[in-house]
């Protein structure tokens, strides 16, 4: 089997660590490099939660430091979600500094796209900061690429602001940097936030993936402390960032809809939205695929093997 080359950018973050693990463990995917950015927490954060939690999982994939700020806002923080480190509940050991290569995040990206037999897969499960940083730098590589997944936007009403989602919101200028690539030949899909509504994992599924071994009692102590805000957060726990992992390795899991993503910089209201023009109303061609509809059990089917995978 080839696996498929994979660079990850991410923001380590509770979620962020189950999708890590999936991917780390995947039989049809090589992760090449990691790159830590701000997001859920601090850089100086989340790049220790990513040696860290390799250190627990023992595996050695590359890990380069990336932005420590957005583009052009101030940082955001959802340590009230994540726990103060951003992946509070769980005992990991010290970070395997082993791991961390020096230099530049969109230089590094570049050598693994650049070095690369065969196209580049991205995955963004954090702010779009580091991707939009290397694209600029490196526009030539765009048609290295096979495809970028997406964790972020909202198909209506954000979980940030009325309208805006987190990772978007994070830094709006580089989101939409990133999603005008799609109008220039980046093949771009997106696990937007009500997908990651519809695929919790409750209660029951939390036990079952304690039973899964050591992997699973990480992540179920991870998730024991997972703090959700919204209304039905005691119905289970969202895990959104799996979702673009699932979009990768198991498409059928999904319905699928073409749209134009226009990420608004500009709107005092609605600044960080992400408006996803399903209908052309526009008159734009559509830059992204969205994931408009996940069916919960088999999501639930999935993510259970995907875990039970990763020894």
């Amino acid at each position: 089997m080839n696996k498929k080359p994979l660079i990850i950018s991410t923001d380590p973050g509770i979620d962020d660590a189950v999708c890590l693990t999936i991917a780390l463990f995947a039989k049809e995917l090589d992760v090449k490099l990691i790159v830590p950015t701000w997001g859920n927490v601090s850089l100086e954060k989340t790049l220790n939660n990513t040696l860290r939690l390799q250190a627990f999982l023992g595996t050695k994939v590359p890990v380069v430091a990336g932005a420590k700020l957005p583009l052009v806002k101030e940082a955001i923080d959802a340590s009230e979600v994540h726990g103060a480190s951003g992946m509070d509940g769980f005992d990991f050991p010290e970070a395997d500094q082993s791991l961390l290569v020096e230099g530049l995040a969109a230089t590094k990206i570049h050598e693994v796209v650049s070095q690369s037999p065969e196209k580049v897969t991205l995955m963004q499960i954090g702010p779009a900061t580091d991707f939009a940083l290397y694209f600029r730098q490196y526009p030539e590589d765009l048609d290295k690429i096979d495809r970028l997944y997406i964790m972020g936007g909202a198909l209506g009403r954000g979980n940030y602001g009325p309208y805006d989602e987190y990772n978007v919101s994070g830094d709006p200028e580089a989101a939409k940097i990133v999603f005008d690539l799609g109008a220039k030949g980046l093949d771009i899909y997106v696990a937007p936030l009500e997908v990651g509504n519809q695929a919790f994992v409750d209660a029951a599924s939390l036990e079952e993936i304690k039973a899964l071994g050591r992997v699973g009692e990480m992540i179920y102590g991870l998730n024991s402390q997972y703090e959700l805000n919204d209304a039905d957060a005691d119905a289970g726990k969202r895990i959104y960032d799996a979702l673009t992992a699932a979009m990768l390795l198991e498409p059928d899991l999904f319905e699928v809809k073409e749209a134009y993503v226009a990420v608004d910089t500009k709107g005092p209201y609605t600044y960080g939205a992400s408006v996803m023009d399903f209908e052309g109303f526009f008159g734009k061609k559509a830059n992204a695929k969205i994931a408009v509809k996940v069916d919960r059990q088999p999501f639930k089917n999935w993510l259970l093997a995907a875990i039970a995978q990763a020894k």
